[in-house]
């Protein structure tokens, strides 16, 4: 194999091909081979993307539904080394990866974003009541007050100080920054 650099640890996601069916069985026997032979630090995680979906039978007889979003497929985020390609390539089910030939193609950070399968948590700066300068789009330059911040903190509200008018404005959450008192 010999075509990755162990000089480069950068983890990604992969997506490893499996025989239909056998993507419970891939995920578990992985995780045994990772835990038994001490490769956490190559070897982080195992995802199987499902979709719950609620079926309705009637009024009383309602049951979620799991269903797999890409059967067949199972994603692994590790450290490519020819050690990591061996250990996932050689597992029972395994077909091999997603890329040109033996070469993975790791998965991009807009398409890990799509997927979901890996959610990045947002910190600010800035609480409900702070003063902030708003630093992008229209509006840059004007200062307001944070009035709400979505629960997912990608949005929040300013009530923005326009010409003499409060007036309140919805804004990307990094699309602001603090006013130090």
């Amino acid at each position: 194999m010999s075509d990755f650099h162990e000089a480069s640890p950068e983890v990604r996601w992969y997506v490893a091909h499996t025989y239909s069916g056998y993507e419970n069985k891939v995920k578990t026997n992985l995780e045994k081979i990772v835990e038994n032979r001490g490769m956490q630090h190559l070897i982080k995680d195992c995802r199987i993307p499902v979709e719950i979906s609620v079926e309705n039978e009637g009024t009383e007889n309602e049951k979620e539904v799991e269903s797999k979003v890409f059967p067949s497929y199972v994603l692994v985020k590790m450290i490519m080394t020819d050690e990591s390609w061996h250990i996932v390539r050689n597992i029972r089910g395994v077909t091999g990866f997603v890329g040109p030939g033996s070469k993975p193609v790791p998965l991009t950070d807009e398409e890990v974003a799509a997927i979901g399968i890996e959610v990045r948590t947002v910190e600010l700066k800035y609480n409900v009541g702070d003063s902030v300068k708003i630093t992008g789009g229209p509006l840059a330059g004007f200062v307001g007050v944070v009035e709400e911040i979505s629960s997912d903190k990608k949005k929040i509200k300013v009530m923005a100080s326009m010409f003499g008018r409060e007036t309140p404005v919805e804004l990307d959450s990094d699309s602001v920054e603090l006013i130090e008192a």
